[in-house]
């Protein structure tokens, strides 16, 4: 894989106040606490690129880093428990949701799992919200360097097990692991060919 550039170009509080839509851009969420920010640095390469914070809900805007010069990665506030207020929390989710539904320039979505537990309402909640506004969007199992290989395995099952009951195809999904470094290469190459597909449209 080639080596990355990347860098910080700015956080908004509206989808309206984001760069200019001219290149593409892939979102990243996940419920608090996920790992978002340690997959984004490891994708990057750089360890401080996103803040990792222990405290749920550190994001709070839609912070966009340019990747290559080439393509937007977006990072997401989290959806579910954060230390904040009722209020913030609903000020955060109709910006994600005007963000997801109206950028125009946004390509695909990496909904953000953690791996060490089996389906969560909380999760399937979201993913379905894609399903009925036909967003694009893959998923990204997180921290699987955490849990035995036997115990993976079972989740994912589970996972596939309920997917298929709602969804005619099972949705795109990668095992990531941001200490190992275990899907960095498949998740660029996805961006990659999505780009590769965006242009020849």
């Amino acid at each position: 894989m080639e080596n990355i550039t990347a860098s910080f170009v700015k956080s908004s509080p509206d989808y309206r106040q984001c760069p200019e839509p001219v290149l593409p851009e892939y979102a990243f969420i996940g419920r608090s606490n996920v790992g978002k920010s340690s997959l984004i640095n490891m994708l990057t390469a750089k360890k401080n690129l996103a803040k990792i914070s222990g405290t749920p809900g550190k994001t709070q805007l839609i912070n966009h880093f340019i990747i290559n010069d080439l393509w937007y990665l977006v990072d997401l506030p989290g959806y579910g428990f954060a230390k904040t207020s009722k209020k913030n929390r609903e000020a955060w989710e109709k910006m994600i949701d005007a963000y997801l539904v109206n950028r125009e320039n946004l390509v695909s979505t990496f909904i953000l799992i953690d791996a060490r537990h089996e389906p969560l309402k909380i999760d399937m909640d979201f993913i379905r919200q894609f399903g009925v506004r036909n967003l694009p969007f893959s998923l990204v199992f997180t921290k699987t360097d955490k849990l035995s290989k036997k115990l993976l395995q079972k989740n994912m099952q589970a996972y596939s097990k309920r997917l298929l009951a709602e969804w005619e195809d099972h949705p795109l999904s990668l095992l990531t692991s941001a200490k190992t470094g275990l899907g960095k290469d498949d998740l660029l190459n996805v961006i990659y060919q999505m780009n590769e597909q965006k242009k020849s449209k």
